[in-house]
């Protein structure tokens, strides 16, 4: 073919599979690079430790599971949304005090661009020891949803208006204070992304362990069937499920009564 051909060129290569481009607030040569999954439950992470994530979810069953394109993961670095030259995301607490708070402007602008990589049921959580106690059925519903965008925490904590503002949800894994909502924000995510359908593989493994029928889950054995002297208990190598059912179930009673009176007592009630 002649250098002054006037063939028309041919045309752009067309997308294919799930993958999804959305608009976004910040330049392209600051995102990961990591293209959208259609459909899938996605978890956003607004942090100022972009690198500890993965983290452990990038492991096991929900490493495997992340990597299959069963749950996509997108960090928001809240440092690129600071002020000034040094990117400054917080400031004295107003009233005095020890510690700094993360301003409400700076989160805000984080948010605008979490949002636009929202969709569906995907509920806004700051991590917090102040807010409601995470527990099973949080995680369910987590799992239920489209996904989630968690803040992670840093300092003496965030301005309330931008709480207020944005009607975020506020949960703690206990009572207990850490240096950061990082590792809680893991701990949040494995919960719900280990409920999804595919990542566990046993749907029977979500239903019989701790919480799910409101207890703690019955002890566990294995192989050898003597250790030390300790026995398995004979009706676990009995054969009868329906025996086994009832062991385990009084087992459960048991233990929750035991260790967690506060969810005992809430059984009862119910």
């Amino acid at each position: 073919m002649s250098d002054d051909s006037t063939s028309p060129p041919p045309p752009p290569p067309r997308a294919i599979g799930r993958k999804t481009m959305r608009p976004t607030l910040r330049p392209r040569e600051l995102m990961t690079g990591e293209p959208d999954l259609a459909g899938v439950w996605t978890a956003q992470v607004i942090t100022l430790l972009p690198q500890a994530f993965p983290g452990v979810l990038g492991e096991s069953l929900t490493g495997r599971a992340l990597k299959d394109g069963l749950w996509q993961l997108r960090t928001i670095d809240l440092r690129t949304f600071g002020l000034g030259p040094h990117r400054n995301v917080d400031d004295t607490p107003a009233g005095g005090g020890p510690g700094m708070v993360l301003r409400a402007d700076v989160m805000a602008s984080a948010i605008a661009e979490a949002g636009a990589g929202a969709r569906g049921r995907m509920p806004l959580v700051y991590l917090t020891p102040r807010g409601r106690p995470f527990d099973q059925a949080a995680a369910r519903r987590l799992a239920q949803g489209d996904g989630v965008t968690l803040i992670c925490g840093r300092f003496e904590g965030l301005d309330q208006r931008v709480i207020d503002g944005f009607g975020i949800e506020e949960i703690s894994l206990g009572d207990f204070v850490m240096t950061g909502g990082e590792i809680a924000a893991q701990a949040v995510l494995d919960a719900a992304v280990r409920l999804l359908p595919g990542v566990l593989g046993n749907a029977a493994s979500t239903e019989e362990e701790s919480f799910s029928a409101g207890l703690l889950e019955h002890p566990q054995y294995t192989r050898p069937p003597v250790w030390e002297g300790r026995e398995i208990p004979p009706v676990l190598l009995s054969g009868n499920h329906a025996e086994i059912a009832k062991w385990r179930r009084a087992q459960a009673e048991q233990v929750t009564a035991e260790r967690r009176p506060d969810l005992w007592a809430r059984l009862k009630r119910e």
